[in-house]
């Protein structure tokens, strides 16, 4: 099914028009009478000789040619798309309640986009097939057997999987738009994905098949209350935005596609603060997705918070407004909060953190806090600061209370270890001249106490990054069989060009098989998330059947909380057999696998399909984000969607990926020259 909101846990699909011939469908059984559709193996249908004549209106034959826009305001929309398209969907899926209806191949029509997609609104053309091959389906409700009728929607798609056309992977399963498409549905639970406005493309083979004029009695399109009438041989474009519905048949009409109101941004920048506060609070207090996960207050965060906002309001102080922003978001552990950084949030940045003290710091599991790196010539080093010495103190407080103090601008946090890690880069940045007291201990040595003056440099921090090391010329996926015939590949992104990614990936798989290795090392550890739904069909590459992987709740107005619906089910669909592998595979993960790749990294636990080994679990962040727009060009991201694995669990929130197979974080391990989380990964395969 298309699911209606587009976040980093973003589902998109497409597909290729195919050049049509014939009236029939093989799915129908339809034959030709006397020139005339029969009902199967019987006389030609008279059923809607009792159906008044549809009132046409533009009677110009019918269309031939559709143009129209599509507006979007989601950041996320174009996010990964490689081949963005514009196709007329088979609306059978809908007409039969079937959430699993995958689109035939022959019955999808492309268009062309006729501007630049990247730029909102582009446009689009779809020329229309003389016979299309869409599904016949039946919506007189009269009780007798009609030849039917092909019903379509116009709907964007993108195509990853597989040959042009769409499949169930690009279809997420299934179903019919609810999102971009002609169609407008319904977002209340009780009517969930409902077509209730918008316009269909319908095509009738002759001149007695009858079509609804409005939704009846129960406001549902294609139910036993619908008044019909009959249509015109040929294609008629219907306005279900009018009551009666409309009846086009204009040779070129104009469709423009819709942008549903929970998919659209949420703009506050034209607000005061105070304003913009107020309307920020209000909708993050119901749709944030973890809010008694969290023990989060809202009204308690209102009242302390909202008088600073006031307070900028009559300064017109931006820097106060952007500082109490940035102190409100820090308030909420979740770490898939975030916000843009403006000019003078990076002046801010400078302040607090752009001077160090020459040195970065880690803990190992004993407890102790050593340097493991010096910047040469740095404050540390010179006062004679070794690799491995222990810090005992800053200013003379015991330096597990100084990091357990420290908030770091990386923040928040959804788990205790993320936070600690950044607490360990943080506590040793100040602004710059800060005279610092640091007792310590050198290897071997005695402790000793020296007083540092924080410098300008950013060295320290960033190599103590968690994607130190990365050049940002990487593929999404990067691949080799390692000197003991074991594969290796490493996952850096779920938000890249999806269809390069799905290349990629299905290249890799086709060398394992083709050199028949034995085991695959899949290395996430530096991925940072992106398209939810692809990391779930790539993990679906080392599975035999469809599973049940889990799914996301949002918080629905009708019911003022989380609904699940049952239909979003998010499920495995393995590629064919030749691209499955079938060896032994471990997954390495770390802080700096988070979103999808964490839901991919799961993903391999089920079945125990692989080993998940690391020092320390993944970042924890398990839901899908929107973002909205704060005064003063500031764009905030936040959690919408509650996911939760197949149990109904949520299972990656504040948790994260857990290792199974824990790699002690020693000294060794700190100093070590070689990768002992890429050691303990081959070990994990040689004993499965």
């Amino acid at each position: 099914m298309r699911f209606k909101r587009l976040a980093l846990l973003l589902i998109a699909a497409s597909a290729l028009s195919w050049a049509c011939n014939g009236l029939t469908q093989a799915a129908n059984t339809l034959e030709i009478s006397d020139g005339l559709p029969t009902a199967e193996g019987g006389e030609p249908s008279a059923a809607q000789a009792d159906f008044p004549p549809a009132p046409i209106q533009n009677d110009e034959g019918g269309p031939v040619t559709i143009t129209g826009e599509v507006v979007y305001t989601n950041p996320f929309f174009t996010a990964g798309v490689a081949q963005p398209l514009v196709i007329l969907e088979d609306q059978a899926g809908f007409i039969d309640r079937d959430e699993g209806f995958i689109m035939p191949p022959e019955s999808q029509t492309l268009g062309q986009i006729t501007s630049d997609f990247y730029t909102s609104p582009f446009t689009y053309s779809i020329a229309l097939p003389i016979e299309p091959q869409g599904t016949l389906r039946d919506v007189d409700n009269d009780g007798e057997s009609d030849t039917g009728l092909m019903v379509f929607a116009v709907a964007y798609w993108t195509n990853a999987f597989g040959d042009p056309f769409l499949e169930q992977r690009d279809l997420g399963g299934g179903g019919w738009s609810t999102a971009y498409a002609s169609t407008r549905v319904s977002e209340d639970a009780a009517t969930e994905n409902e077509v209730i406005g918008g316009k269909l493309l319908v095509y009738a083979v002759d001149d007695r098949q009858g079509f609804p004029t409005s939704f009846g009695e129960d406001g549902l399109l294609f139910t036993g209350d619908d008044p019909v009438v009959a249509l015109p041989q040929g294609y008629t474009v219907v306005d279900l935005d009018t009551d009666p519905f409309t009846f086009d048949r204009s040779r070129e009409p104009v469709i423009d596609l819709i942008e549903p109101e929970d998919s659209a941004l949420v703009d506050f920048s034209g607000l005061s603060y105070t304003d913009a506060f107020d309307g920020m609070v209000e909708m993050m207090s119901k749709k944030y997705a973890f809010t008694e996960l969290k023990n989060i207050d809202w009204d308690a965060l209102n009242d302390q918070y909202r008088p600073r906002f006031v307070d900028a309001d009559v300064m017109g102080d931006s820097r106060a407004y952007q500082l109490a922003l940035r102190d409100f978001l820090w308030e909420i552990p979740d770490g898939h909060i975030d916000f843009t950084f403006t000019d003078e949030m990076n002046s801010e940045f400078v302040t607090e953190a752009g001077s160090g003290l020459g040195m970065a710091i880690r803990d190992v599991d004993d407890g102790r806090v050593l340097v493991n790196y010096l910047v040469e010539g740095g404050p540390a080093a010179q006062a004679g600061i070794k690799l491995g010495a222990e810090i005992v103190e800053l200013n003379g407080q015991p330096i597990d209370e100084v990091v357990d103090a420290t908030r770091p601008w990386s923040g928040p946090f959804s788990t205790a270890h993320i936070r600690r890690l950044q607490q360990l880069r943080y506590s040793i940045r100040f602004p710059i001249g800060t005279e610092v007291e640091v007792t310590f201990q050198n290897p071997g040595g005695a402790s000793q106490t020296v007083t540092l003056t924080a410098v300008p440099e950013t060295e320290s921090l960033n190599i103590s990054s968690f994607y130190a090391g990365e050049t940002g010329y990487e593929l999404p996926i990067e691949y080799e069989i390692l000197p003991k015939g074991y594969g290796y590949v490493k996952v850096y992104s779920f938000f890249d060009n999806e269809l390069l990614t799905i290349q990629l990936w299905e290249r890799m798989i086709q060398t394992m098989n083709d050199y028949s290795v034995s085991g695959l090392i899949v290395d996430m550890r530096q991925n940072g998330g992106g398209n939810g739904f692809l990391a779930d069909q790539m993990a679906a590459y080392f599975f035999d059947e469809v599973l049940e992987v889990g799914n996301t709740g949002y918080y629905d107005e009708s019911l003022d909380d989380f609904y699940f619906d049952t239909r979003t089910v998010g499920y495995f669909y393995p590629p064919a057999p030749d691209l499955r592998y079938g060896g032994g595979v471990a997954v390495i993960v770390g802080p700096a696998c988070a979103s999808a790749c964490e839901f991919f990294s799961y993903d391999m636990t089920i079945e125990d399909r692989a080993a998940i080994v690391g020092f320390y679990p993944s970042a924890g962040l398990g839901g899908s984000v929107e973002v909205f727009n704060m005064p003063d060009g500031i764009t905030v991201r936040y959690t919408i969607g509650r996911a939760v694995d197949a149990d109904g669990n949520i299972h990656i929130e504040g948790r994260g990926v857990v290792p199974t197979v824990r790699v002690p974080f020693t000294e060794e391990a700190l100093f070590s020259e070689g990768d002992l989380e890429l050691d303990a990964a081959i070990a994990a395969l040689g004993s499965r």
